[in-house]
């Protein structure tokens, strides 16, 4: 892990409570080139219909800022918002971003989804990002660090003092991401965080998802490297790899699906298109009908 260089970045943050995700822009303020980092598509489960209010607030920011947005980079294919990337290219030309550990994604869900059209080589996407590989916002260094647990193919972005974590960690009130969706994996997580915890204690941490710990009547999404080892209450330190994984383990079998799983996956997996128009023009999102207990539909 090389260690952080160059100018620091401008960053604003956008929250979208309907699914508690938080987007970023990050900026070169010398030379105006900018990254969006988790845009949202705004999405309707009941009526099936999108919206880009998320994203257009997004653009005109950028736009009354000057930037010129370049990247739109995700952190990982989200089982809890829709992606906004594909209108961000379509809008500014921007590149989209993801690690390449998505094509190991893209192989567990196919199948589930039926999704022929799906191509698992990650070419849906301009750009698969490697573990220690470097990009430039303007004269901004980027640095991509590999933190999988959480799903296989979860990666960081590192800039100046500042690292966007995606869905690993949370605020150090409310611990850590699950580990349960397939192809995650908690020992492996437990691993991932560490990578990040040893990271410099004033490194700031950007994430991803906020939903208020127990005893917070606020939103929060920054905290530090400092922070998050001294009082995360899944991980901090002297916690060992045996602890977080009973833990983990066991609160995961508590946890609900989130609501947008399953629209999510099949469209994030195509780097946010949704699947092919059917023969009637219409595109349709796949919802797999599941029977517990050996139950019969009778139909």
């Amino acid at each position: 892990m090389t260690e952080a260089r160059g100018p620091e970045p401008v960053i604003q943050a956008f929250f979208d409570e309907p699914t508690n995700t938080v987007s970023y822009i990050v900026a070169d303020p010398e030379t105006k080139q900018a990254a969006f980092i988790d845009p949202v598509l705004d999405y309707d489960h009941n009526g099936g219909s999108v919206d880009t209010r998320s994203v257009e607030a997004m653009l005109t920011a950028a736009d009354e800022a000057g930037y010129t947005v370049v990247w739109t980079l995700e952190t990982h294919a989200h089982a809890d918002h829709l992606s906004g990337s594909p209108y961000v290219k379509a809008k500014t030309g921007a590149k989209i971003g993801i690690g390449e550990h998505i094509k190991e994604v893209q192989k567990i869900f196919r199948p589930v989804f039926n999704a022929t059209d799906l191509r698992t080589d990650g070419s849906d996407f301009d750009h698969l990002f490697v573990d220690g590989e470097t990009f430039r916002i303007g004269d901004l260094t980027v640095e991509v660090l590999y933190t999988p647990g959480h799903t296989p193919a979860d990666i960081c972005y590192r800039i100046g003092g500042h690292v966007f974590v995606g869905d690993t960690l949370f605020m150090p009130d409310f611990g850590t991401a699950r580990a349960d969706f397939p192809g995650g994996d908690v020992r492996t997580l437990y691993h991932s965080i560490r990578k990040l915890l040893a990271l410099p204690p004033e490194t700031v941490l950007h994430l991803c998802h906020d939903y208020k710990a127990p005893g917070r009547d606020v939103y929060a999404w920054e905290t530090t490297v400092g922070e998050q080892r001294e009082r995360n209450v899944h991980v901090k330190e002297g916690v060992s790899e045996e602890e977080f994984t009973a833990m983990r383990t066991a609160r995961d079998a508590t946890l609900a699906a989130p609501r947008l799983l399953l629209p999510s996956i099949q469209v994030n997996i195509r780097a946010g298109k949704f699947p092919p128009a059917e023969a009637n023009g219409v595109r349709y999102l796949t919802i797999p009908v599941k029977l517990k207990g050996g139950a019969e539909l009778g139909v």
